[in-house]
């Protein structure tokens, strides 16, 4: 993947196994290609703003649907992972109201981009799949 992340895409490499959450990944990567869209292309910060907190919002939904998986099944880590999530969201908040007060620049949307893309990315590729292993282990899924 560049740097740039305008080619990000879902792919199977991200793949739980765990239905539910890998559909809710699938649509985050959607919303994020939507907000490296709305960046690149210079929008107004009104629909960078509404793109952000549609971002926010889904993110709030998935991580309390994961974080109730990882209660239901006692997993060790619940807590960090938890943490991780709260983190994102304070982060794309603050980029909510960034973007609000701000508008768009190119400093500011490669910043975005970077941050979400590389959170997402690895928190799917690292964190996520530890809580699949560890349910695949209870053969759960």
């Amino acid at each position: 993947m560049s740097e740039n992340n305008y080619g990000l895409a879902w792919s199977e490499e991200f793949e739980l196994g765990y239905e539910k959450v890998d559909d809710q990944h699938r649509r985050m990567f959607e919303l994020v290609r939507n907000l490296v869209k709305a960046c690149t292309e210079g929008y107004d910060k009104k629909v960078l703003s509404e793109t952000l907190d549609f971002l926010l919002l889904y993110t709030i939904q998935h991580f309390k649907d994961e974080e109730e998986l990882m209660l239901l099944h006692d997993y060790p880590e619940y807590e960090q992972h938890k943490q991780m999530h709260e983190d994102f969201q304070n982060v794309v908040y603050d980029k909510v109201r960034e973007y609000v007060k701000n508008g768009s620049t190119e400093e500011l949307s490669t910043r975005v981009n970077r941050i979400v893309v590389r959170w997402l990315i690895n928190h799917i590729q690292r964190e996520d799949r530890k809580i699949a292993d560890y349910l695949r282990g209870l053969e759960v899924i």
